[in-house]
C-alpha cells in the first residue's frame, strides 16, 4: 500500500511552518511503507500524491478556532453536509494563509478534475495565528506538533480510519 505524508508550508513564516514540522516528526518515526515530504509550494502536490493510496497533508489553517487546534477532514470526496463547524465556511479553502494564491484547495480541485488524486486524501489542519515572515511557530502551534504527528501516524497506519466526509471533532480529540 502506497502511503504518503506531506507537510505543506513555509518553515520561515510563523505557523505556516507547522506542516513541515509535523512531517519531520513523522519522518523520525520511520513508519514502514510511508513516504514523507515537505513542500512549500502547493503546485507540487499533484506530482507527489498521484498514485498514492493514502495521502495525508498537514497544513496550517485559519478557520477562526483556537491556535493549535486540529481539524481532520477527508478531502477524497466532495465535502458532505453538514461539515465540521471549523470548516463549514470553507476556511481551509481560502488562500492567503501561506504565500501562494494557488493553495491546497486549488490543488485538490485540479487533482480531482485531472483524476490525479490519491485514493484517499486527508487534511490534518492545525489552526494558526502567526503567519509573519521570519517568525517561529507560535507556542500554541508548536505544542500541536506532537498531537498532529500522532494523528498523522494513525491515519497512515495499516488500519484505516473510516473513509468519507469529515472525520469529525471526536477524531481530532483523540490526539
Amino acid at each position: 500500500m502506497s502511503r504518503l505524508v506531506i507537510g505543506l508550508g513555509c518553515g520561515t513564516c510563523g505557523d505556516d511552518g507547522v506542516g513541515p514540522a509535523v512531517a519531520r516528526t513523522v519522518e523520525e518515526l520511520r513508519l514502514p511503507g510511508v513516504r514523507v515530504a515537505a513542500v512549500e509550494d502547493p503546485v507540487n502536490l499533484l506530482s507527489l500524491w498521484g498514485g498514492s493510496e493514502v495521502a495525508v497533508v498537514v497544513d496550517a489553517i485559519a478557520a477562526g478556532g483556537p491556535a493549535g487546534s486540529l481539524t481532520v477532514l477527508d478531502l477524497t470526496a466532495q465535502l458532505p453536509e453538514p461539515v465540521a463547524p471549523a470548516v463549514a465556511d470553507g476556511a481551509w479553502m481560502r488562500g492567503g494563509v501561506g504565500r501562494y494564491a494557488f493553495g491546497l484547495a486549488a490543488a485538490v480541485q485540479l487533482g480531482r478534475a485531472l483524476h490525479r488524486l490519491p485514493d484517499r486524501l486527508v487534511l490534518v489542519g492545525v489552526e494558526g495565528s502567526v503567519f509573519t515572515p521570519g517568525a517561529p511557530l507560535s507556542p500554541a502551534v508548536a505544542g500541536a506538533v506532537s498531537p498532529a504527528s500522532r494523528a498523522v501516524a494513525e491515519l497512515v497506519a495499516l488500519q484505516p480510519v473510516g473513509a468519507g466526509g469529515s472525520l469529525g471533532p471526536e477524531a481530532a480529540g483523540r490526539w
